[in-house]
């Protein structure tokens, strides 16, 4: 239930129980000995409200998130602050874009096998990431109803294996961002992050270039 909230929260009581195979009492019941250990928070569930309370959708607390990183979250911090003591933050910061460079090594095939389709290209991406537990997922944003001024897909990673280490050196953070923008061919931004706190990381991609860089082009 913990990796299912890490993936696709904020997620409600009746999502679980359909992606789960349970019964909303049995989710209810395991939901309330989750948030008694502290390990995920309720709020407010976005969208229209129905009669009577509203629903709660849930997302994982970094309590939450502790409980499925492994030991190479420890030593990986480990690893970095040696490096950063001995051979200095340039060291740290080629480190990640190494990292990143071989995670794009590992994902060029997946994503370039969707052509020039950047919305295919996203959904590549995301299955390479959430096989590497990232737990990604992607959705359209700036369409419709929705206020946000440039079109685009909000890629989001609900798990990081990392990311306490990242909180403690951002280099990690900012070199997986350039690889994902060299990976879809377009500049992304990142928007939200597990490291600074946030409940998933989230990358903005547009689809639609801004009138000042379509006039350029």
């Amino acid at each position: 239930m913990l990796r299912t909230i890490s993936e696709h929260g904020p997620v409600t009581t009746a999502v679980l129980a359909s992606d789960l195979g349970l019964t909303p009492t049995a989710v209810r019941r395991h939901l309330d000995n989750l948030a008694a250990d502290g390990l995920v928070d309720a709020r407010e569930a976005a969208g229209p409200r129905g009669r009577g309370r509203p629903a709660k959708a849930y997302v994982l607390t970094d309590t939450g998130h502790r409980s499925l990183v492994s030991d190479y979250d420890h030593l990986a911090g480990q690893a970095l602050r040696f490096l950063a003591e001995t051979a200095g933050p340039d060291a740290v910061t080629a480190f990640a874009e190494r990292r990143s460079a071989d995670l794009e090594d590992r994902y060029a095939d997946r994503v370039g096998a969707a052509g020039n389709d950047l919305p295919q290209r996203v959904v590549a991406l995301t299955e390479a990431l959430t096989l590497d537990g990232f737990a990604a997922s992607a959705r359209p944003v700036g369409h419709g109803d929705d206020a946000t001024p440039l079109p685009g897909i909000q890629l989001c990673q609900g798990h990081c294996p990392v990311h306490h280490v990242a909180a403690e050196f951002p280099q990690l953070c900012e070199a997986e961002t350039e690889a994902f923008s060299r990976l879809l061919g377009v500049h992304v931004q990142r928007l939200a992050t597990l490291a600074h706190g946030d409940h998933v990381c989230t990358t903005f991609v547009p689809t639609t270039a801004p009138a000042t860089e379509r006039s350029t082009r």
